[in-house]
């Protein structure tokens, strides 16, 4: 009974260990990014945080309304193909 029992733990005992490892190998890498997160930040990053980036485009009315009716005559079609399908 006692042989059975032995290599049950042995493989335990080598999943333990790996876990183990790996656990070390992650914290390692955490240490790792985070040291880089403490990085000084550059004019362009400082600027974006601040949110002076792009302004926002702004369509016209009538490039809406040309958007909307293109859209519209495109889900037409899909429609109209549909339907033929079916």
């Amino acid at each position: 009974m006692n042989k059975v029992i032995y290599p049950v733990a042995m493989a335990i005992e080598n999943i333990l260990a790996q876990i183990d490892s790996e656990i070390a190998r992650l914290q390692q890498a955490r240490g790792l990014l985070a040291s880089l997160g403490t990085a000084t930040v550059s004019k362009a990053g400082k600027a974006a945080k601040k949110g002076k980036g792009r302004k926002k485009r702004v369509l016209s009315a009538d490039a809406r309304k040309r958007i909307a009716d293109a859209q519209r005559k495109r889900w037409a079609a899909v429609r109209a193909k549909a339907k033929k399908k079916a």
